[in-house]
């Protein structure tokens, strides 16, 4: 079992959300946990809880969109930290939408910032695990990934696409001492439904983003390949829905999935001042 007491962890997306929780029971472990976040404020305050509950905390804001600058930001870390230990692949931009209203821009910020980044601060931190056989990759994906989430298409295709590049990479580094996790929350307590004040089908698990948090540490410490936090009914509709997209895509449409999604666009687009209140 691999220990989290004394490692450098960075861990994207900090400042809120799902990250807050991970980075407080990263610091019950005593690690020292750098979050990335573009918000200074959510960073000092998430710090500071680490730093209360026995770990070391170090925030660094950052805008992940910005790729070729990410080599700068691991340099930071290491001077600030030391070698990144386990990197922790979180952040993530989802914004509702029929596939046809999004703007290049929303394309390219949520492909950059939830799959890309994590691709390229992988690159930039392996070389370092592989010299010294140890290391660990966690990334968060989500049920969106394992079946298509209508209205969240450009989320979903990210999502995906962290499994795969995890599977992919998992396989790689089989013969090594660094591991790879892929978590997919599902629907959590913490996250966009919530912000929406919209319901979520009656038949979906909702996770406490406390349980993710405690997933992700369980993942590193034993080498977990991939968790899925959903119930068993929904885990067998995933693995179904691979030989029969139909009756997956029939089931979600009977649970009111693609109802409630279309809310969750048409009011998160009523936010923005897209669509008349």
């Amino acid at each position: 079992m691999k220990t989290i007491a004394g490692k450098t962890v960075v861990l994207t997306g900090a400042s809120g959300g799902i990250g807050a929780f991970i980075a407080r029971a990263l610091a019950k472990e005593q690690a020292t946990v750098v979050g990335v976040s573009r918000s200074q404020e959510g960073l000092d305050r998430i710090c500071a809880e680490v730093e209360a509950a026995g770990g070391k905390g170090i925030g660094i804001s950052f805008d992940l969109c910005k790729l070729e600058e990410l080599s700068v930001l691991v340099e930071q870390i290491e001077k600030l930290a030391a070698p990144v230990d386990i990197l922790i692949n979180n952040a993530a931009i989802e914004k509702f939408r029929p596939f046809q209203k999004y703007a290049l821009k929303d394309i390219q910020s949520i492909l950059t910032t939830n799959l890309a980044a994590a691709m390229e601060l992988t690159r930039l931190v392996l070389p370092g695990m592989l010299e010294r056989n140890s290391g660990h990759i966690v990334n968060i994906s989500s049920g969106a990934g394992k079946k298509g989430s209508p209205y969240n298409s450009i989320y979903s295709a990210s999502k995906a696409g962290l499994i795969m590049w995890s599977d992919a990479m998992r396989q790689e580094l089989a013969s090594t001492n660094v591991g790879v996790s892929v978590v997919c929350p599902g629907i959590t307590d913490a996250g966009m439904f919530r912000a929406l004040d919209i319901t979520p089908p009656s038949a979906a698990h909702v996770a406490q983003p406390t349980e993710v948090a405690d997933i992700v540490l369980q993942s590193i410490k034993q080498n977990q390949k991939e968790v899925v936090l959903e119930g068993l009914p929904t885990k067998i509709l995933y693995a179904i829905s691979q030989l029969s997209p139909q009756f997956g895509d029939a089931v979600f449409q009977k649970v009111g999935v693609v109802e409630i999604n279309q809310s969750c666009a048409q009011k998160q687009m009523q936010a923005e001042g897209l669509l008349p209140n």
